[in-house]
């Protein structure tokens, strides 16, 4: 057999290569956007590629089907349910896929939306029964997925439930688990970023696999789930709609267009000495940059990159379209936009000394405070650029914290971006430090 699984560890994503050592044929499943770690898998199998397979329409990444069917001119199997506008061979439930002695076996398991339907992988020069299986966006590794992204979340629930009961735990314990997700994903919750398990550790550890019945499923699948990202129906469209060819990677620019949003994906430590004014930031370097970025931007209207090298720009450009951002306007060095705006960073220990004389904004979610700062005002990262801020002075002082350091930097550059003249991200640490136990 032929078996490789690539992640897309901003995204969270997994896709997968299964195939025939002795045919030289492989699928892919669920593909990332970007093709050249499929490209390598299979130069490195000397495999031939011979279709794509999509457990369902995907919500939160564009899919590279369109690319591999019009540039390799293979078949693409898709549910019928997914009701999908590009040629397709019906992937009903019970359906088998041959690459040479591997077969795949198709398990409709709808939930987290209508048409979802895992694989069995079957290598018959082993044996007749599903060594593993391909479990997308139904079960994860400690979580199952999300219910609530295709229709109302009951509903999404009560199928999931069932699905999970009544298909996927019918399987033998030493059946491998591999999952669409690992940590990092907005489908789920509170995933692991282990990348596999098996069908027995998880119906013995997975709180959501433990006895409960369904009304309490229902409600456990349904609490403390993240923010919908605002792009998710755009990539479901694009996923579904007509054939989605390579994007084209943005040009280096030698000026800063005035007419153009501006995201400046440098680390926070390079960004915050010198952003230009009007600009965002997001640094490409953290895991979640394109989830971030998409909150954020329109894709409706091209960004301007701003960052160190070609290659980091060429890197957020992947993440971007990767969400359905598919052209963006340009990039340009750092050096060559002048940035003037200037965030001063403190540490842990200098935003305690004067946290009694500070603004303080606190940008994480609801679900990560248990006790709001004493004399902070939450507002979440992903609302910050919309929220009426009613109460805070943009003269003022202000310093901007989160639980880890990881989003300061951002909130910092949409405050200034806002008008806020005098912003300081807490970097080094966050809310999560141990000064804070005693603070």
């Amino acid at each position: 057999m032929i078996f490789e699984q690539l992640i897309n560890s901003d995204l969270g994503c997994a896709s997968y290569v299964v195939g025939c050592q002795q045919s030289g044929e492989a699928v892919v499943i669920d593909p990332a956007l970007d093709t050249r770690p499929l490209e390598r898998a299979l130069e490195r199998h000397n495999a031939r590629l011979i279709g794509v397979i999509e457990t369902h329409t995907h919500a939160d990444h564009v899919s590279a089907h369109g690319i591999l069917a019009l540039e390799h001119g293979v078949p693409i199997w898709v549910s019928p349910l997914a009701d999908v506008a590009f040629p397709h061979q019906p992937l009903v439930d019970g359906a088998s896929i041959s690459v040479g002695n591997i077969e795949l076996v198709a398990v409709h398991t709808p939930g987290h939306r209508p048409e979802h339907t895992a694989l069995q992988v079957i290598d018959h020069t082993r044996s007749d029964e599903p060594w593993l299986a391909l479990t997308g966006d139904s079960l994860f590794v400690g979580d199952v997925a999300r219910p609530d992204l295709a229709v109302a979340g009951e509903e999404g629930a009560v199928g999931l439930y069932r699905s999970l009961q009544e298909r996927l735990l019918t399987m033998a314990d030493g059946v491998e688990i591999f999952p669409g997700h690992v940590a990092g994903s907005l489908c789920g919750k509170g995933m692991s970023a282990k990348p596999s398990t098996t069908l027995g550790f998880e119906r013995r550890f997975n709180d959501m696999l433990q006895p409960m019945g369904e009304a309490a499923f229902v409600q456990a699948a349904n609490a403390g789930l993240a923010p919908k990202p605002p792009n998710l129906s755009r990539i479901v469209d694009l996923n579904r709609g007509p054939l989605v060819a390579r994007p084209r990677q943005p040009e280096r620019l030698s000026t800063l267009p005035t007419d153009a949003p501006l995201l400046d994906v440098r680390a926070t430590a390079d960004a915050i000495h010198g952003l230009v004014a009007g600009a965002y930031h997001v640094p490409v370097n953290q895991t979640g940059f394109g989830m971030r970025a998409g909150f954020l931007l329109n894709p409706d209207a091209p960004v301007v990159l701003i960052a160190e090298s070609e290659e980091q720009a060429l890197r957020a450009a992947r993440a971007l379209q990767a969400i359905g951002h598919l052209a963006q306007r340009g990039w340009i060095l750092a050096a060559d936009a002048h940035g003037t705006v200037v965030l001063p960073a403190l540490t842990v220990d200098e935003f305690l000394a004067e946290r009694a004389a500070v603004q303080i904004v606190d940008v994480r979610t609801d679900d990560e405070v248990p006790a709001v700062l004493a004399g902070a005002t939450q507002i979440p990262l992903h609302v910050l650029h919309t929220d009426a801020l009613a109460g805070l002075d943009p003269a003022r002082r202000t310093a901007v914290i989160c639980q880890s350091s990881a989003r300061s930097g951002i909130g910092a550059a949409i405050l200034a971006a806002r008008g806020f003249s005098d912003v300081h991200p807490v970097v080094g640490g966050g809310m999560g430090s141990p000064q804070f136990a005693s603070a």
